[in-house]
């Protein structure tokens, strides 16, 4: 009896490292390391569109439930997240690119190798408004016309921060055909859609990190 009591002990101690957690990461060394913090609540709730041309930032808002110390963490000093199903969220408050802030809240990414991949929308880029198109809905008045002239606009694109160096640089086609160079049919697809934006380079880039746990 003492024998199977030790035995299921045993065995419960073992498995506990393969339950999924929730784990906020305070700088992007330990995000690179997998040393973070576990918290048992995480909440990820998708942004509306009318939060983003409204009050700008990132896709996501995480919060910890009704722990409000950890939710002013999460929010102002968490560097990223990754939610117990193994999607991995980077905070964009003290991101830039080009001197150009992405806003608060966090957005979607990927790690492949010592460099982490995102998609946002700088606040000013330049870059969105390559992808603008003429049914997309925009505000009218006096922030309507702020927020043109800013060039907020709805698209998405990705961006590389280099893991060394902590730099962001934009994600163009140059770039993403490097890393699918090893990915013949993978390479062909993305020539074959031949966008940049999130929608589509993202798409990749999930499937360049699956390809690489295997």
């Amino acid at each position: 009896m003492k024998k199977g009591c030790i035995l299921c002990l045993l065995i419960s101690v073992i498995s506990l490292p393969l339950i999924a957690q929730n784990i906020i990461y305070s700088n992007l060394k330990e995000l690179l390391t997998q040393h973070g913090d576990t918290t048992a609540v995480l909440r990820v709730e998708k942004r509306s569109r009318n939060q983003i041309v409204l009050t700008g930032g990132a896709d996501y808002r995480i919060t910890a439930g009704d722990d409000e110390s950890m939710c002013r963490r999460l929010k102002k000093r968490c560097f990223a997240v990754r939610d117990e199903k193994g999607n991995l969220y980077l905070n964009c408050r003290k991101l830039r690119y080009k001197k150009l802030r992405f806003g608060a809240w966090y957005a979607p990414a990927v790690q492949l190798g010592k460099n982490i991949y995102f998609c946002a929308m700088p606040l000013g880029s330049v870059i969105g408004g390559n992808f603008v198109e003429e049914d997309d809905v925009k505000l009218g008045g006096n922030i309507g016309d702020a927020l043109a002239a800013s060039s907020l606009v709805t698209k998405r694109v990705c961006y590389e921060l280099n893991g060394e160096t902590g730099k962001v640089d934009f994600l163009g086609k140059d770039r993403m055909l490097q890393l699918l160079k090893n990915y013949p049919e993978l390479k062909q697809a993305y020539l074959k859609d031949d966008s940049q934006e999130a929608k589509h380079t993202f798409k990749y880039l999930l499937e360049l990190q699956n390809k690489q746990k295997k």
